[in-house]
């Protein structure tokens, strides 16, 4: 799984391809297949780990479970929905392309994701860094900076400082709002401090999550705070693949 780089890979797909993309559906379709399986990965807790479930993994990834998520039928499903209820192509194709992007993101660890359902439950897995979620989210925080995993999301945080400009609000004003209906009808209910507060907040957790993270399993966690940037590593982590 990512941490950072499905709070930072929308804005760079907005960046390159325009007005073709709304930032905000995008970031919709990137955050989808985590919102309702992460907690459930985690437990509850976070200098413990309470499981809540048998299988973590098998609920996240997996079927049974709600592995169907990270596949690109769900993503091109839900997309199909929005442009049913809303006949906006660009909001339909964006939300397709955030959910896509994590897909594929989650694909290059070691229990990756069924792209192929539901004609098949076969995982894609590249398995450059080691999934460690089953062991609680301090340990995965461990294993994910400490290895390649956070080597991707500093990839994302670096290429997005080139396009520092699309975070003023000068840009905004000209190239956001005019060009996705979504900020018109934000602007009926809020103000425009509302609106940029929205639109710079994925980013800024983003940042603020790899700076945090990578302080805290460097510098105050004191379980393995080594990096480990071979492939499959950190090789002290639980290895866990896909059934």
């Amino acid at each position: 799984m990512s941490w950072a780089a499905h709070d930072l890979e929308p804005y760079l797909f907005r960046a390159k391809f325009g007005a073709r993309i709304s930032l905000v559906f995008c970031l919709l379709g990137s955050y989808s297949p985590d919102v309702l399986t992460k907690w459930a990965v985690y437990g509850f807790g976070f200098t413990h780990h309470d499981a809540i479930l048998v299988d973590p993994v098998q609920f996240h990834r997996g079927w049974p479970g709600a592995g169907f998520t990270h596949t690109p039928i769900y993503g091109a499903a839900v997309a199909g929905l929005i442009y049913l209820a809303s006949r906006n192509k660009t909001w339909a194709v964006s939300y397709f392309i955030g959910a896509l992007a994590h897909v594929l993101s989650d694909s290059l660890d070691s229990v990756g994701v069924m792209l192929l359902f539901p004609l098949s439950t076969w995982h894609l897995h590249f398995g450059a860094w080691e999934y460690v979620g089953e062991v609680g989210r301090a340990h995965d925080a461990v294993a994910y900076y400490t290895s390649l995993g956070g080597v991707w999301d500093a990839f994302w945080a670096i290429w997005l400082l080139y396009y520092w400009r699309m975070f003023t609000v000068t840009y905004f004003r000209a190239e956001i709002v005019p060009t996705d209906p979504f900020w018109d009808w934000m602007k009926r209910w809020t103000n425009e401090t509302v609106m940029l507060t929205v639109y710079r907040t994925s980013a800024f957790f983003g940042y603020a999550s790899i700076i945090g993270w990578y302080i805290w399993v460097l510098f105050v966690n004191t379980f393995h705070p080594h990096l480990d940037w071979s492939i499959g590593g950190p090789q002290w982590a639980p290895k866990q693949g896909p059934e």
